[in-house]
């Protein structure tokens, strides 16, 4: 992560922290330890100063040996730390020109660990990473760290206070018809309703042996009223914005009241949204066109996957805008596993497991961590720009944007018939969003030096990522500076 012998270059940021430690031990080294862990992950250096400029400086450590010891003693002490997460790979006395440091490497926590807290108490002693300094995580952001720690996912929930009324039966009679088209003489296809709904986990017994719903098929098949009982800032947003002259061309959200509101009815409406614009080639299989492609399968991997991840406790509800040349969809919540391992497939650790079942039995999704790698898959091979995967936080939030190619056609321009240009955008904010990670913030002038481009093309680029809620900008025209949204 850093070049130790060139540490004047760095500043302290959201991944980077510089104590001096000459005097032992900081009692601040364990809000950061925290913050680091329930966030990205990060590198505590001590024998590093700080100088007014921002800029870090070496400072030698005249005794590291017991710096560490010191250390381990108490991160394995739980009375003062909730978890140990680190090995002993992870803190070295590195040796620069003959001056010692110590470098401590922080993980992100896995969501079992989480919230790490200090002091024995996790609403009191945990913390985040929010730019170059640690913050006091509110009682709502440990309880969804909680939430996400159990092993139970949370959609298994019997919800004990809730009746099978609370159901919209139109809706899991829908969801029959296509099960039965894609599992043809499957073994629950004549059970009734609710023995349908008890194997499926929409609903489950209580103590007092009596049906319920569950939190999963309150969601999946529930009325919009019904579900903001249980969650209470649940809202579903769809955003068609053709027209730059107008707020949106077209809009579904959950609480209009002219449908269900529910997750499986809204997955539907938007699919044959966002799909429409993708032409489909003539392919015959067994005398029948099939109006399908990779995109199509891609697309509803990426809707699937925001439907099941999302966080539903979680505050601003889940939004999907599609523009002319790029489709962003957004949740509630984090990510359970580490970006990159969710990009290389693989591994899954879905936040609803029942809700993967649910729409696995009707054909939708993938089980096995498959999911997002195919979708940077199938836009490598349509020759489009790599999808950007971003997660913020305070509150927790995942968004991936999509750009789409000009009618599915490889050959054709993504936008303003310059489908180059796009791709070069998408690289650019990309490297932006590398650059922020490592540096707090930065001015649209060192912006367009690190990309090589005017700074009139830089600041437009800033533009669309603070329209697109990745960055913001601070101070005035003169001072003004961008960095990462948190």
């Amino acid at each position: 992560m850093i070049d130790f012998a060139n540490i004047e270059k760095y500043k302290e940021n959201n991944r980077i922290e510089a104590k001096k430690a000459l005097g032992g031990l900081p009692h601040s080294i364990w809000e950061t330890y925290s913050a680091f862990a329930n966030t990205l992950g990060g590198i505590i250096l001590l024998g590093v100063e700080e100088y007014k400029d921002k800029s870090l400086h070496l400072v030698d450590l005249p005794d590291p040996e017991k710096l560490i010891k010191d250390f381990w003693d108490i991160v394995n002490n739980t009375n003062k730390v909730s978890a140990n997460i680190l090995s002993d790979k992870d803190v070295t006395i590195e040796n620069i020109d003959g001056q010692h440091i110590v470098a401590i490497r922080v993980p992100r926590a896995q969501r079992s660990d989480k919230p790490v807290y200090i002091d024995g108490n996790p609403l009191s002693g945990s913390y985040r990473r929010n730019g170059e300094g640690d913050y006091k995580c509110t009682k709502e952001e440990v309880q969804a760290m909680m939430r996400d720690a159990a092993i139970k996912t949370q959609d298994m929930l019997v919800l004990e206070n809730m009746e099978l009324d609370a159901f919209d039966y139109d809706s899991v009679k829908r969801y029959r018809i296509r099960m039965k088209t894609y599992r043809p003489g499957h073994i629950w296809e004549e059970l009734e309703d609710i023995e349908f709904l008890y194997k499926l986990g929409a609903v489950g017994r209580s103590n007092d042996g009596k049906m319920h719903p569950t939190a999963a098929g309150l969601l999946m098949f529930g009325y919009e009223y019904e579900i903001v009982k249980e969650f209470p800032a649940y809202f579903l947003d769809y955003q068609e914005q053709l027209d730059p002259n107008t707020r949106w061309t077209d809009r579904i959200v959950s609480s209009s009241g002219d449908w269900s509101g529910n997750i499986y009815d809204f997955y539907f409406r938007v699919y044959n949204k966002i799909t429409q614009d993708i032409k489909v080639p003539f392919k015959l299989e067994g005398g029948d066109r099939i109006d399908d492609t990779p995109v199509h399968k891609a697309l509803r991997e990426a809707l699937a996957n925001c439907l099941i991840n999302a966080d539903y406790y979680g505050r601003q509800g889940l939004v999907i805008i599609k523009k002319k040349d790029v489709i962003t969809l957004s949740n509630p919540g984090g990510f359970r596993i580490d970006v990159e391992a969710a990009k290389s497939g693989g591994v899954s650790d879905p936040r609803n497991s029942t809700l993967i079942k649910m729409f696995h039995l009707i054909d939708v999704g993938e089980r096995a961590g498959s999911g997002i790698p195919n979708i940077f898959s199938v836009w490598k091979k349509q020759g489009w720009p790599a999808p950007v995967i971003h997660e913020s936080f305070e509150p927790d939030r995942i968004t991936l944007s999509l750009i789409i190619g000009k009618s599915g056609d490889k050959k054709a321009a993504i936008k303003s018939g310059d489908k180059k240009t796009a791709a070069k955008t998408v690289a650019h904010k990309q490297a932006i969003i590398a650059y922020l990670t490592e540096n707090v913030c930065a001015k649209s002038s060192e912006i367009a030096d690190l990309l090589g481009l005017k700074p009139s093309r830089a600041k437009e680029i800033l533009a669309e990522m603070i329209k697109e809620d990745i960055v913001v900008a601070q101070g005035g025209n003169k001072n003004r500076s961008y960095k990462l949204k948190s």
